[in-house]
């Protein structure tokens, strides 16, 4: 493997980490970690793979307003400022840069929820406070997730959805701040007889930090369910909309200028989305079935320099999957297996309209043995039958994809594992891609040969894990805007060979009962392996990140939140001309709470950095198409419990 230098700013939490156990007679034990990235729940400790968690409580204690802002502020997730004004970002796990989106895969309460176009995931929708937890599966999740998961997963459980035991209570947030910020939330439960209800709403409305770029965003749902011991059962629908100006990109002497000019004044859109689905689970003996059944709507209207650019997209998922642990002598055996098909369709409207649709049936099954010293050993396959046509396009795409993983983790201490795992994934080209490309041209499937190794400690106050990855893709999709095209130069290809590796690390530590501290770090690589750009990095991938946030109770009823957020900086273009430059931004929040009552003030950009985090054009060496980034920000709120 390229060696992989670790600056400074990387170094530190490892200093720190290692200064962690100094103060371990005055820590608390933090709770064993669960996670249910493995489609059922079980400890995280002894997994041969990584998975990162942020909770509820996490979420409000940061003062995130969105999902997307929730896993850049606490997990230093990479994250590029979508083009429309409801909070959304392209969240990038491993380095994927502009394909990011289809190179990990988004799940929400057990339903696919990654789009099949260039369209991108809109999590901004779902409320933030229906969220119990988020996890980031880090690195491939082909086996079980199937096609585009080779940088990862992230799985968002809603309070609903997480099958706890459901309580009567209610609570209601309201918010005001800069740019004309207003947000209102609302969550209840109701409970009884194994029967519950639970309601979620959203309102946010702000005129944002550029000029036509207000934003107009509501959100609902509603989850009924009954369970027993053994059986849980139940239904849920959501919606959302956002209203939103269409500022455009800035020429790098328009940002220097006025950041929060727009040059498209008349540009608008609107979207819808509604979700509904089934769900059941049930507890039999020595098994586990679980079932999910959804139907999700999605329409998009827009204005674009006088052009009307509008879709509507029909998406319908069914998984199956099952769980069986048995003991085999002194080991233990853990069998899952599944299906999952999916049926996404898009129609785009007007005198250019287009029809595209997408079928996928895929069977998966993953083994874990674990031994009577703790060595667990795991094996996984899946086959994948996966068909794409789109009208615009010359041929339709049909292929069957396998995708395979072994892994292995080994407790070699106290509270210390380490592991390593090997696996293949897949993606096809999705129904954009395929739809231009250079004359006569077909794309092949993009595959990727993934390697991680890893070491986790959990001990009193403390957790730390670090991993190293690699994976080596052959024939990655992306837009190439040097390859000849239908129309001149530019147009969607297999990459010559590319390269992802690096480093992570989580950490979070008690430091006392009133002080804790969490860190995440990474160093990584993205680049060419030969062809034209041999050497070069691939575009928006920057190669360090450094997040750190503090949490600290001074008092009963008091608590303080912040952190810091460092990506370095990264190019834009192919040739690595342009660049664009890196950014440090801080937020802080304070929170009282008093019986019920909780009032809190919020500084996001504490210190006002003005930075970008989207620009795709390189033009004579200078960046260009820039969509800048909001200054400080302040929300003063009011939370009410009953």
């Amino acid at each position: 493997m390229n060696a992989i230098r670790i600056s400074r700013a990387a170094a530190l939490p490892l200093a720190l980490a290692a200064a962690f156990p100094s103060s371990f007679a005055q820590t608390p034990a933090l709770k064993e970690t669960v996670v249910t990235a493995t489609r059922f729940a079980e400890p995280a400790q002894s997994l041969p793979l990584g998975v990162s968690v942020v909770t509820a409580e996490e979420i409000q204690a940061s003062g995130a307003t969105t999902i997307n802002e929730a896993l850049m502020r606490i997990l230093g997730v990479v994250g590029r400022q979508d083009f429309f004004g409801g909070g959304d970002y392209s969240l990038d796990l491993r380095g994927f840069g502009v394909t990011a989106d289809n190179n990990q895969v988004v799940i929400v309460d057990g339903l696919r929820f990654s789009e099949a176009d260039l369209g991108g995931t809109r999590l901004a929708g779902i409320p933030v406070e229906s969220v119990e937890r988020i996890e980031v599966l880090r690195g491939s999740g082909a086996v079980l997730y199937g096609e585009g998961a080779t940088g990862g997963v992230i799985i968002i459980t809603t309070k609903a959805g997480a099958g706890k035991d459901r309580r009567n209570s209610a609570s209601v947030y309201a918010g005001a701040g800069t740019y004309g910020l207003r947000d209102l939330r609302a969550n209840a439960t109701v409970a009884g007889g194994g029967f519950s209800l639970d309601v979620s709403g959203q309102k946010r409305d702000s005129d944002n930090h550029r000029d036509n770029f207000r934003s107009e965003t509501d959100a609902a749902s509603v989850t009924g369910q009954w369970s027993n011991d053994w059986l849980r059962v139940g239904a849920r629908f959501a919606r959302d909309s956002l209203d939103t100006g269409l500022p455009g990109g800035l020429t790098a002497a328009q940002y220097a200028a006025n950041p929060r000019q727009t040059t498209t004044p008349d540009d608008k859109a609107s979207i819808r989305n509604e979700r509904g689905s089934v769900f059941a689970e049930a507890q039999l003996g020595s098994w586990q079935l679980a079932a999910d059944a959804g139907r999700r709507d999605k329409s998009l209207r827009s204005m674009n320099s006088s052009f009307p650019f509008d879709f509507d997209i029909d998406a319908t998922n069914y998984s199956l999957r099952a769980r069986n642990e048995a003991g085999i002598g002194g080991a233990k055996n853990v069998l899952v297996f599944g299906t999952d098909y999916a049926h996404w369709s898009r129609e785009v409207l007007g005198a250019f309209g287009s029809t595209a649709d997408q079928v996928s049936r895929a069977w998966y099954a993953k083994d874990d043995v674990t031994l009577a010293g703790g060595t667990r050993l795991s094996a996984g396959l899946r086959t994948e039958r996966i068909a794409k046509s789109n009208s615009s396009a010359l041929a339709p795409l049909a292929d069957r994809m396998k995708a395979w993983e072994l892994g292995a983790s080994q407790p070699v201490g106290a509270g210390v594992t380490v592991y390593g795992r090997a696996g293949r994934s897949f993606r096809l080209a999705n129904v954009d891609e395929f739809g231009f490309t250079a004359p006569g041209v077909a794309l092949e499937p993009q595959t990727s040969r993934d390697v991680e190794l890893g070491a986790r400690w959990a001990y009193t106050g403390g957790k730390l894990e670090a991993r190293l990855y690699r994976s080596l893709l052959e024939n990655e999709i992306g837009f190439d805007p040097n390859a000849p095209g239908p129309f001149g130069p530019g147009a969607n290809t297999n990459f010559d060979p590319t390269r992802r590796q690096g480093l992570e690390l989580d950490a979070a530590h008690a430091l006392t009962r009133e002080l804790g501290l969490r860190i995440n770090a990474s160093v990584r690589q993205a680049t060419f392996r030969s062809g034209p750009y041999a050497g070069r990095d691939l575009p928006l991938v920057p190669g360090k990140t450094l997040s750190v946030r503090a949490d600290w109770t001074p008092g009963a009823g008091h608590r303080v939140t912040g952190g810091v957020n460092w990506v370095s900086s990264q190019h834009p273009d192919f040739d690595n001309a342009c660049t664009v430059p890196a950014y440090t931004t801080a937020d802080v929040r304070y929170a009282y709470q008093w019986q019920q009552l909780e009032l809190s003030l919020g500084v996001s950009n504490l210190f006002d950095k003005k930075y970008y985090t989207q620009a795709f054009r390189c033009t004579g060496g200078v960046t260009a198409s820039i969509f800048p980034e909001a200054g400080r920000a302040v929300t003063a709120a009011v939370r009410v419990r009953f």
